[in-house]
């Protein structure tokens, strides 16, 4: 089976639980970045972020080939837990999440709703990563890593719909928080023999990925302070950066202030909400916009669930100003 029909076939089965999401050109913000844009709305999927299409396809399988298993863990800022939470409940799965201290309390409360139980701990998602191992091993769970082949094969599903829907794309920005995002774009879009380039994103704050893809090694980072959460982590995953290294144009940053710019603008000019790591893709393709003239690009919106607490002083400063 080759990489196309694979894709296809995980395609086929997200499909059973949600229908694919629309790319748009919105005219606003093509007269912003003075160039066609055109959206791909992940923050569409029934969990409001494209982390679902891994964990439909990573727990179908699992329930194939190994159905004595009944529980499984998974660390996570809130978007893969809601995936594995949902796709649990799915195949009849007990859930458990672990979340760092802090976490988004919407996201949090978006988890327990899908059925999943939600523990706290550590100060930042490799801590919480780590004690999810520990507990697994502990209690007997399964873990459900954040970078797998096949969760890499579920959300390259809108890789491929992103390419076919908004043809000849020249770049696409995508943001990095562990790696499947981009891995799967650059899976699809090497499975369709696109010559699309493709640049990922992350935070200053948090620039494992930028600083590892230009050491060609993964470089760990102390902290990982963004509003992006989604973005932040501190140490890159070596088989996603491996396929990053092979298949991306370049790895850019944006600061805090350019994403916060980059969530108002997604309002005011598409009326969509957009999370940090969904909106980082818009701050960097900005902060690029005279080296984008006249070129087809796409920006991927991967998330749009980002707390009211957060997005109102945003909003109100995106108002006013």
């Amino acid at each position: 089976m080759t990489e196309l029909e694979q894709i296809e076939l995980a395609a086929s089965l997200v499909y059973r639980h949600m229908p694919p999401t629309p790319q748009y050109c919105w005219p606003l913000l093509c007269e912003r970045a003075g160039t066609e844009v055109w959206v791909k709305h992940e923050n569409h999927t029934p969990i409001g972020a494209f982390k679902l299409r891994g964990g439909l396809v990573y727990l179908d399988d699992l329930r194939k080939h190994r159905p004595e298993i009944s529980r499984v863990i998974a660390a996570t800022r809130g978007n893969h837990g809601q995936s594995i939470a949902l796709a649990a409940r799915v195949h009849g799965l007990d859930a458990v999440m672990v979340v760092p201290h802090g976490n988004s309390v919407e996201k949090n409360r978006a988890m327990a709703a899908f059925g999943a139980e939600v523990i706290e701990h550590g100060q930042d998602f490799n801590e919480a990563k780590d004690y999810a191992v520990a507990y697994a091993r502990k209690e007997g769970l399964h873990m459900v890593p954040s970078f797998d082949p096949l969760l890499v094969r579920g959300v390259a599903t809108y890789g491929l719909e992103f390419l076919r829907g908004a043809e000849a794309l020249d770049v696409v920005y995508v943001p990095i928080g562990l790696g499947s995002g981009i891995a799967g774009t650059i899976m699809a879009r090497d499975a369709l023999g696109a010559r699309t380039k493709i640049v990922g994103v992350v935070s200053e704050g948090a620039a494992t990925y930028a600083l590892s893809f230009e050491a060609g090694e993964v470089v760990a980072t102390n902290t990982a302070d963004t509003i992006a959460d989604g973005l932040a982590v501190r140490v890159a995953d070596p088989a996603a950066l491996e396929i990053i290294g092979r298949g991306a144009e370049r790895v850019v940053t944006v600061s805090d202030d350019e994403i916060k710019a980059a969530m108002g603008i997604y309002y005011t000019d598409t009326h969509n909400l957009a999370e940090g790591g969904g909106a980082a893709p818009l701050a960097a393709l900005l902060k690029e916009k005279h080296a984008r003239k006249g070129l087809k690009v796409g920006v991927v919106l991967s998330g749009g669930n980002v707390d009211a607490s957060v997005f109102n002083p945003i909003l109100a400063q995106s108002a006013g100003g």
